[in-house]
């Protein structure tokens, strides 16, 4: 990647967008119908749009004797509603665009209302009125349930026994949005399977932990370290994200002769997500901005994700060590049961798990997804990465990619007969070789970590991609120590208790010094 973590780099920033929006034209015609902003919302892309044009690739072929004997699914909710917070910043978006409106109509300039977009005069957000928000939409909804849909269809074999929630686990948060995602999908994948109803459906289970000590899907809400982290880093994110904000302003207030705030520009850029992705709306809010603007933007909102969820510190995927723990304990479990012959239905054949974008990335992290060039050899390291380049380089990191809405990992263990090659091994001295393949929103990716392969040796996916982050520990790792000790504060109380004692009943005076050099 081309931009450092150094300050130096932000100093020339300003002048950085500056010239490159400057430079960039705006749409023309011809180009207007490749460009789709829907596919440039970071992660508040739609699942369809982010997947795009991948929806029927194919698996790499492996040996017809091979199949598969487990899946692991990571999954992030479906689209959903804007949330309470985020409902109270359109209702003052409208406000402040009719204050707008009113003050162009006091301008001198009598063509300032005609560059004004039609949409914008007496606009008002879809959603006012509505006091709670973050439910999972009827989009949301189609979107994990064809997700389950395409699961079934593709490991036929995994999922033709007889349901039982043992064999396949479904799990998710205690967040109404990720339960219902949960639902959706265990429709899709159950359809048939059934005698409810036409569509002849099933009960299924879905398993939730307390959301205080779900630590294997919410472990960034345990995680004392990690909280700490964001709240110290966050405002240095919105400095970074400052000149490109403060540039796109002042490019809309010379377009519409509208004096925008850099406020008023950040909350239009999550009107135009929210359009676009909930409503297919693309010519209102995202119309303000061109083609350049947007993809800066979406940079902004990458760079946070960056910086806060993914790779810009460790904290963030370190965190999540409790999930990978689970899914490598799950894929043994499931080597076991075949190499002892367990009868099907006997053993867990899938655990299905749908929780958060917060838990999605920092997952991919630790499976060394979506690095650039030697990034995973620094990772192992321990050593900090570069940033995502800058538009108009190109870059792997892209929230719409990473963690779209329904965006998820399958981690399919495969079992092959016979030795392949002494790496591919197991131990214990079994017949059968196992191999990892990962689909990312269902399309296999290759793993760094394991030589750029599409199927890692299982043991290999262990030792070289999981064991190096085992090294550390949950509880050490997300567990701040206070910054004064009770023991001190207490000890400090009871020399404080004594001088003044000693001041009316003659003990010996503790002088200042002495409790200076306590502390």
């Amino acid at each position: 990647m081309a931009a450092p973590h150094a300050r130096l780099p932000l100093l020339l920033l300003p002048f950085l967008v500056v010239a490159l929006l400057a430079a960039a034209p705006l749409p023309s015609a011809a180009g207007a119908d490749a460009f789709d902003v829907r596919r440039h919302l970071s992660t508040v892309t739609r699942y369809d749009a982010a997947r795009g044009s991948n929806s029927a690739v194919s698996s790499p072929s492996m040996s017809d004797k091979c199949r598969v004997i487990h899946l692991n699914l990571v999954a992030r909710h479906g689209t959903r509603a804007p949330t309470k917070k985020r409902i109270k910043e359109l209702d003052r978006l409208a406000v402040r665009l009719e204050a707008l409106i009113n003050e162009a109509k006091q301008s001198p300039e009598s063509d300032s209302l005609n560059k004004i977009p039609s949409w914008i005069k007496g606009w008002e957000s879809r959603w006012k009125g509505r006091t709670k928000g973050g439910e999972l939409v009827s989009e949301g909804e189609e979107e994990l349930y064809n997700l389950g849909t395409r699961v079934k269809e593709r490991f036929q074999d995994l999922f033709e026994e007889e349901y039982h929630p043992d064999v396949y686990s479904i799990r998710a948060t205690q967040v109404p949005r990720a339960s219902a995602s949960a639902v959706a999908f265990g429709l899709g994948l159950l359809s048939g399977k059934g005698k409810l109803g036409p569509g002849k459906n099933r009960a299924f289970s879905v398993l939730s932990e307390s959301r205080a000590s779900d630590i294997c899907l919410r472990f960034f809400d345990s995680c004392e370290t990690y909280k700490a982290y964001r709240k110290r880093k966050e405002p240095d994110v919105d400095k970074q994200k400052e000149p490109i904000l403060e540039h796109v302003t002042a490019a809309l207030v010379n377009r519409y002769h509208l004096n925008f705030t850099t406020q008023d520009v950040s909350s239009l850029w999550f009107l135009c997500k929210q359009e676009a992705s909930l409503l297919n709306i693309t010519n209102q809010a995202c119309g303000l901005f061109n083609e350049a603007e947007v993809y800066f933007l979406e940079w902004t909102d990458d760079l946070e994700g960056f910086v806060l969820k993914g790779y810009g510190e460790s904290i963030n995927y370190r965190m999540g060590l409790p999930l990978l723990k689970d899914v490598v304990q799950s894929m043994e479990e499931a080597i076991v049961a075949k190499e002892e012959n367990h009868p099907d239905g006997t053993y867990e054949k899938a655990r299905l798990r749908f929780a958060h974008a917060e838990t999605v990335v920092p997952f991919s992290c630790l499976l060394g997804l979506f690095l650039e060039g030697s990034d995973f050899e620094r990772i192992q390291r321990e050593e900090a990465l570069d940033l995502p380049p800058m538009p108009p380089h190109g870059r792997n990191w892209k929230g719409s990619v990473v963690a779209p809405f329904a965006g998820n990992n399958m981690l399919v263990l495969y079992q092959c007969p016979g030795k392949t090659s002494d790496d591919s091994t197991t131990s214990g001295g079994q017949n059968n070789s196992y191999f990892i393949q990962v689909l990312h929103n269902e399309v296999p990716v290759s793993m760094p970590g394991c030589g750029n392969k599409d199927f890692c040796p299982f043991e290999e996916f262990k030792e070289k991609i999981v064991k190096p982050h085992l090294k550390h520990d949950y509880n050490m790792i997300c567990k701040i120590k206070p910054p004064v000790a009770k023991e001190e504060l207490a000890s400090f109380s009871s020399m404080v208790s004594k001088y003044f004692s000693g001041l009316f009943s003659g003990y010996r005076v503790v002088s200042a010094e002495d409790i200076e050099s306590e502390l």
